[in-house]
């Protein structure tokens, strides 16, 4: 299995301290947003976008741009990672991000792929994301295209029916292009998941539902790396849809959001902007 260098992992830490400044200079901007999920979503963006994905910046003016693989944001409301990434990779100006959430901005609130490139899907109603992703992954098989489709979803979200029924079909359908990914910060807006509904073992769960499933450090690079790599070596072999358990810190990187509901969706004025922005440029890894 191939690797990160340390140039690669040096590299990959700093952008995502990037993006984690760029969420919390969006979401003061426009007084509105998700802080805490942003945050704790950043590193497993990162290296999904620079290191794992077929991407497509030219969109659907690029030839291989039917070869793509597939991301879907099932936690809509982590949208200003997803954002702060996909400019970074060229699908827009990074300029364009402090128009976040304002009124005719392509960068809504939650992803609408009516409006910019990069975007699969919209999203933003959760527990739906992971069957539209299923459908994405079917759809490729029937055509028999080689790429894969991963898919974020938010441990809160996995409260929700639909996600279970989405994963009894995918190990069902052998969607064994489908690597679905948890961010596993154990909040949600009332507070933390186990008071609010108990997953109990996740790991037991999604094993007992025939997906092959990896648990790592969700703020690791090489781990996170190392993981989406063996999804696919695991998936190729025998057949099944891989889950990775991403353990993640709510706000991660400003330590006044961390580990708290409290910055599940409320956005800093400007003195926390300006403290939390400190924080991050004071840092090498967050």
């Amino acid at each position: 299995m191939q690797k990160l260098d340390k140039n690669e992992v040096k590299e990959l830490k700093n952008l995502s301290c990037r993006v984690r400044q760029q969420v919390v200079q969006m979401i003061a901007n426009a007084k509105s947003g998700h802080p805490g999920g942003s945050l704790s979503a950043a590193d497993i963006l990162v290296v999904l976008y620079k290191k794992i994905l077929k991407t497509c910046p030219s969109w659907e003016k690029d030839p291989s741009f039917s070869d793509r693989d597939r991301f879907v944001l099932s936690k809509g409301h982590a949208s200003a990672a997803l954002y702060a990434v996909l400019a970074d990779c060229g699908y827009f100006d990074e300029s364009e991000l402090m128009t976040f959430r304002k009124l005719h901005s392509r960068l809504q609130g939650h992803p609408s792929n009516r409006l910019l490139p990069g975007v699969e899907v919209s999203t933003g109603s959760l527990g739906q994301g992971l069957s539209m992703a299923n459908g994405m992954a079917l759809g490729l098989k029937l055509d028999k295209k080689p790429a894969r489709v991963y898919a974020l979803l938010g441990d809160g979200e996995m409260q929700e029916g639909q996600i279970w029924e989405a994963l009894m079909s995918a190990a069902h359908r052998k969607l064994d292009n489908l690597t679905i990914i948890v961010d596993r910060n154990r909040l949600q807006i009332d507070g933390d998941t186990d008071e609010v509904k108990s997953l109990g073992s996740l790991r037991k769960k999604l094993s007992a539902f025939d997906l092959n499933v990896l648990e790592i450090d969700g703020h690791n690079i090489e781990q996170i790396y190392e993981a989406l790599q063996k999804s696919k070596t695991l998936s190729d072999e025998n057949h099944k849809p891989t889950a990775i358990i991403a353990n993640t810190v709510k706000g991660r990187g400003v330590w006044f959001m961390e580990n708290s509901a409290c910055w599940h969706g409320v956005a800093p004025n400007s003195d926390e902007c300006e403290k939390a922005l400190e924080e991050l440029r004071s840092k090498e890894v967050c």
